[in-house]
């Protein structure tokens, strides 16, 4: 059986300043909701760095883009009802 997808992911690339500083906010959240989540980088997939390459760090919620360059806090609280 494998496992369901996190409810959080994170498009990052290597040497990302801002990939680094969402990806701590990220975790963070993820861990008061009680959710999963992993970083996934755009570089290893040529679809993903086509879409979103230009825009990271992009935050993915229940595969769907929820924000980008920062994570957008008060809103990703609310929708994962913790806010």
């Amino acid at each position: 059986m494998t496992e369901p997808a996190p409810r959080l992911q994170l498009l990052t690339r290597a040497g990302c300043h801002l990939c680094l500083t969402a990806a701590e906010t990220l975790a963070r959240i993820a861990g008061e909701a009680g959710v999963g989540s992993r970083e996934v980088d755009v570089d290893t997939d040529p679809e993903l760095r086509a879409e979103y390459g230009d825009r990271v760090p992009v935050v993915l919620l229940d595969g769907r883009e929820h924000s980008y360059f920062t994570v957008d806090v008060p809103r990703l609280r609310r929708d994962l009802g913790i806010g």
